[in-house]
């Protein structure tokens, strides 16, 4: 079975991430979105959240499942059996950032690949940290991400508020 993960920290996960997961598992016979705990980052949303938003938004692909794990992803991916990374990229600074890191995975763990994607066009500007600033200002994000992470993003931010 051809399986295949795409890692992130996907707080929140956007329009943009789930573009990339439904063309992903058109790939592959299994596509796992990895939630990749980093506690140096200040997340809106806790880890459970987290599995939950992108749960609710890929229940329509019946080939993706939803995992975290802390640590090297190549860790993961030894521990699972899986040699295949789907990353998404949106501009050349992207391609720098992930190039270098598919080269220290492939260093560390010689049968891994990473595959990339590149965004379509209406998402080449969007990012989880411009979706968190818009929502921290009241700017109109629905089109940004699916509907069950918009109505979660404003209750976070108005459970914020009070």
């Amino acid at each position: 079975m051809k399986v295949a993960v795409y890692p992130g920290s996907f707080d929140p996960i956007t329009n943009g991430h789930l573009d990339i997961i439904e063309r992903g598992s058109k790939m592959v016979e299994k596509l796992i979105v990895v939630v990749l705990v980093n506690k140096n980052k200040n997340a809106m949303f806790s880890l459970e959240e987290r599995l939950d938003l992108i749960s609710k938004s890929v229940e329509h692909l019946p080939n993706v499942e939803v995992d975290s794990f802390e640590g090297l992803l190549v860790n993961y991916m030894c521990s699972k059996k899986i040699n295949i990374i789907i990353r998404g990229l949106r501009a050349m600074s992207d391609f720098e950032n992930e190039f270098q890191m598919a080269l220290m995975n492939k260093k560390l763990c010689n049968h891994v690949e990473t595959i990339f994607l590149v965004t379509k066009v209406e998402y080449s500007y969007l990012s989880s940290s411009a979706v968190k600033e818009l929502a921290m200002f009241n700017g109109e994000m629905k089109d940004l991400v699916p509907e069950y992470v918009h109505k979660n993003i404003i209750h976070k931010i108005e459970r914020r508020k009070k």
